[in-house]
């Protein structure tokens, strides 16, 4: 028996070192293909300003060769501004790969009658197009790239703020340095706090999780039951009225499963004036008081009488 649980631990172990052995093999196969990526790209010539401006003008004539050219030429840009970037959980060539369809953006935009080195202008996407690759690959629900630039003010507003006031700064604090209202700092926050799991113990004394503290109210058959069952006992209550009162009292107290009716909507669907409605309500609540008053109780017809 000792020996039988010797054994697994040995194989236990082994797989450790495997799998250690496969995550260093995968990290040196990474590293050769950065290598081999920089050597590439270290052969394509830098362009002066001149050649940025000729290029855009053959660019914007339709010239594939011209933008295969511009690109080239700023490859070791995208790695300079990815660089930052680069963080544990992300493949750097992942960062690269983003950044330079962000470069490749850039350069079938780039306008040479603006007079701005390409590179100025590139930089901005090449950053765009990494941040919206990072922000979508971390978060579990994306949020719209508007409010992703939002809160990245907020988050750099806290920051100097609070190295000027010496203290935490308040919601109001940033609302007031943004210009944005204290409501829309509090949704655009709140939208990113992560995911809860329901099987999560809250730690409350006695164990608990939050499936057994937040009740799912989105179907319940009591509810549906309870329901069901006045909405009958007001239709048989409807069995002692003239056709035109079933009429206003169904559109008027939803009987049919549907929406409640104005006194206007009524009267344009029975061609008769609001007034006649409201008459014709009261008349027929009337009848259904001395009749039925319990069965339309629960259902919530008598609030009206």
């Amino acid at each position: 028996m000792q020996k039988q649980k010797t054994w697994h631990g040995n194989c236990y172990i082994d797989d450790m070192k495997r799998t250690a052995k496969n995550n260093e093999h995968k990290a040196a196969a990474d590293d050769d293909i950065i290598h081999i990526y920089f050597n590439q790209i270290k052969t394509y010539r830098l362009l002066d300003f001149e050649e940025e401006l000729e290029l855009s003008r053959l660019i914007q004539q339709g010239n594939q060769e011209a933008l295969s050219t511009l690109i080239k030429a700023n490859l070791r840009l995208v790695i300079k501004i990815a660089r930052p970037y680069a963080a544990p959980d992300v493949p750097f060539m992942d960062l690269v790969q983003e950044g330079n369809m962000g470069l490749m953006h850039a350069a079938e935009k780039y306008d040479y009658a603006k007079k701005v080195r390409f590179c100025t202008y590139a930089s901005w996407w090449i950053r765009q197009f990494i941040i919206r690759y990072l922000t979508n690959k971390r978060r579990i629900v994306r949020l719209p790239h508007r409010k992703e630039e939002i809160l990245r003010k907020i988050q750099r507003t806290y920051h100097t703020l609070s190295q000027t006031l010496m203290h935490q700064p308040r919601t109001e604090d940033i609302a007031d340095e943004l210009g944005i209202s204290v409501q829309d700092i509090d949704f655009i926050v709140n939208m990113t706090a992560g995911p809860i799991s329901l099987e999560f113990d809250t730690g409350k004394g006695e164990s608990a999780t939050v499936m057994e503290l937040h009740e799912d109210y989105t179907y319940s058959p009591e509810r549906n039951l309870l329901r069901q069952y006045y909405r009958d006992g007001a239709r048989r209550s409807l069995n002692g009225l003239k056709d035109r009162e079933k009429q206003v009292l169904t559109y008027r107290y939803q009987l049919d499963n549907g929406q409640p009716y104005t006194l206007k909507e009524i009267g344009e669907k029975l061609a008769i004036s609001p007034e006649t409605v409201r008459q014709i309500e009261m008349k027929a609540l009337a009848k259904i008081r001395r009749h039925a008053a319990d069965d339309l109780k629960g259902y919530g017809l008598l609030e009206a009488m």
